[in-house]
Parts: structure tokens; sequence; C-alpha cells
């Protein structure tokens, strides 16, 4: 199987910067959500189309990102 209709774009998602890649594999389509500056992946989805597999992402990216602790600089 290969992946075809690759797609990448950058986003915002709870004041992180992500990215948002998604591409077809057979009949399903995949996403995924990573952190622009770290780079880490934070969420996976998929669906039948490429709107309801990057809206899954989306929404579990979402919700990490809401319960993740910003620490504040350290004071000198």
């Amino acid at each position: 199987m290969r992946a075809e209709e690759y797609s990448e774009h950058t986003d915002e998602v709870a004041g992180w910067g992500v990215r948002v890649t998604s591409f077809r594999a057979g009949e399903q389509y995949h996403a995924t959500v990573e952190n622009t500056a770290a780079g880490a992946r934070i969420a996976r989805g998929s669906g039948a189309t490429r709107e309801s597999a990057e809206g899954a992402a989306l929404e579990k990216a979402e919700r990490r990102l809401l319960q993740t602790r910003v620490m504040p600089p350290p004071i000198e």
C-alpha cells in the first residue's frame, strides 16, 4: 500500500503552533499533529475523509495541549 494525497500545513491549537500532516493509504486517511517547536507528535487520527482524520487528530491534540503546563522562566 502506498501513501497518496499527502498534505501538510501549520495551525494553532490551544495557543501552541502545530504542524498537521495527512495522507491517504488505501481507503483510509491518516493525520498526525506535531508540535512545531519540539517536533514531538501530539496526536494521530484516522477516518474515511481527510477532514474527519484531521478533525479527530486535532480534537485529541487540543485536549492534550490544554492539559500541558507552561513553566515560567527561572528568576535570575
